[in-house]
C-alpha cells in the first residue's frame, strides 16, 4: 500500500487521477468461497458456478449470487470494497459489467457512497441494450460506455449522436467515447490500417467531452484479431505481459498529444450539449461544430470517414448562427497543422487525404481589425 500511496501522490503532481477497475467476482480459491459459500451460485451438483456473459464464458472466475439469503451481508461487503479504496485516495471507478448485477444494488451502493463522497466518478462498462445502459445512468453512474465503436458511417454517427446529445437522454446520461478497449478491436480498425486509428481517435476526441483509448495497442495501431471473425485482440495484456516499443515510427503519440492540447485549450470541446452536424455533399465527409454559449470559441471538425481514399466536397455552414455576416471573410485555423484558411460565405470546399491527415479541427476566427492590433482575426 505504501507503493500505491506514492503512485497516487506522484500522479497528482502531474494532474492525473488514478482510477480503479472494479470487477465483482472471485477467483476459485478466494477466502470468501470458504467463509461465505451462501454468497455464490451453485450448480445442481453443489459445485460453484463460473461466470458467463453470453456468448463469453469465464471459467477462471466465479460470480456472486446477489439474491442469496444473506444479500445484505454480501451487498455491504461489496460496498466495503469501494469504501476501502476511497480511503486510499481513489475517486474514480470503472465498473465491469454493471448490467449483470441488480439495479437495486447499484441504486443503494452508489447512493450511499456519493452521499458521503459526492465527487466520486463511476464509469459504466456496459455494452448492452440501450434501455439497460440508460437505466444504469439514472441509477447514478456518472459516465457510460456506448455504441460509438460500431458507428462508422455518416448516417450512423449523425443519428446516434443526435440521440445522445438531446433530451431526454442528454438529461441524465453522459457518454465516454472509446475507439477500442482491451476487449474490443473493431472490424474498422482491423481493416483500415493506421489511417483508421487516426479517424477514430479524432472522432472520439471531438464528438465527446470525455474519451479514452486502450493505450499502447491504440498508439501503435495494433490490429491483429484473435481469429478472422473475432473482435478480440490476438495478443491481449489480459493474458500476458507485453513489452511495447512506444517510439516505433508509426506511433500516434504526437497526434494524441496534439489532440489533447486542442481539447484543453478550447472550451467548446469540453461539453456534449452543443454538438451540431452540418451538410456536406459527400457521404464520406462528416462535419460538425461545437460552440460555447457566448460564441467566443467555435470549433468545426471535418473528418474523412474513409481510411483508404481521398475525399472532397462542399460544406454548408449556418453563418448567422455562428455570428458571422454572410459576406464577411472569416478565417479557419487548423489546430492540428497550424494552417490557416480564408473562407467566404456559407459554402466552402474541403478535401482530405487520410494518408496525410484524415481531418481538420478548425477554430473559427472572426474578422476584427483595429488600429491597435495586427491580428485581424480573433
Amino acid at each position: 500500500m505504501e507503493d500505491f500511496h506514492r503512485l497516487i501522490a506522484k500522479a497528482r503532481e502531474h494532474r492525473i487521477e488514478i482510477a480503479l477497475d472494479i470487477a465483482f467476482q472471485c477467483a476459485p480459491d478466494h477466502p470468501w468461497i470458504a467463509e461465505h459459500p451462501e454468497w455464490f451460485l451453485k450448480r445442481p451438483d453443489g459445485s460453484i458456478q463460473y461466470a458467463e456473459n453470453p456468448p463469453k464464458k469465464y471459467e477462471d472466475i466465479v460470480p456472486f449470487n446477489f439474491e442469496c439469503e444473506d444479500w445484505r451481508g454480501l451487498w455491504n461487503a461489496l460496498k466495503g470494497i469501494f469504501d476501502f479504496w476511497i480511503k486510499q485516495g481513489v475517486k474514480i471507478f470503472r465498473v465491469d459489467n454493471p448490467h449483470t448485477k441488480p439495479f437495486s444494488f447499484w441504486e443503494r451502493c452508489i447512493g450511499e457512497l456519493k452521499d458521503k463522497n459526492p465527487e466520486l466518478i463511476f464509469l459504466s462498462e456496459a455494452f448492452t441494450r440501450p434501455k439497460m445502459m440508460y437505466r444504469l445512468a439514472r441509477l447514478g453512474f456518472t459516465q457510460s460506455y456506448n455504441y460509438f465503436p460500431w458507428r462508422n458511417t455518416k448516417f450512423e454517427l449523425t443519428e446516434y449522436f443526435n440521440e445522445l446529445t438531446r433530451p431526454p437522454l442528454a438529461d441524465f446520461m453522459r457518454y465516454n467515447l472509446w475507439p477500442n478497449t482491451p476487449d474490443i478491436l473493431t472490424q474498422f480498425l482491423q481493416s483500415g490500417g493506421r489511417e483508421a486509428f487516426m479517424i477514430r481517435l479524432i472522432l472520439a476526441g471531438t464528438l465527446g467531452a470525455s474519451y479514452g483509448i486502450y493505450g499502447p495497442a491504440f498508439e501503435l495501431c495494433e490490429n491483429t484479431p484473435r481469429e478472422p471473425d473475432s473482435e478480440e485482440y490476438a495478443n491481449s495484456e489480459k493474458y500476458e505481459i507485453r513489452h511495447w516499443d512506444l517510439d516505433a515510427p508509426h506511433n500516434l503519440s504526437g497526434l494524441i498529444a496534439r489532440l489533447n492540447q486542442v481539447r484543453r485549450e478550447n472550451p467548446a470541446l469540453q461539453s456534449n450539449m452543443n454538438l451540431k452536424f452540418h451538410s456536406t455533399d459527400n457521404d464520406q465527409l462528416l462535419a460538425y461544430s461545437k460552440m460555447t454559449e457566448d460564441k467566443s470559441n467555435l470549433i468545426l471538425t471535418i473528418v474523412n470517414l474513409s481510411p483508404h481514399y481521398t475525399h472532397s466536397g462542399w460544406l454548408e455552414l449556418p453563418l448567422e448562427e455562428f455570428g458571422i455576416e454572410p459576406r464577411r471573410t472569416f478565417q479557419m485555423h487548423d489546430l492540428l497543422t497550424d494552417t490557416r484558411f480564408f473562407w467566404n460565405g456559407p459554402r466552402n470546399y474541403v478535401e482530405l487525404n487520410p494518408h496525410r491527415l484524415p481531418a481538420h479541427i478548425l477554430r473559427l476566427r472572426r474578422y476584427s481589425r483595429t488600429e491597435h492590433d495586427f491580428d485581424y482575426f480573433l
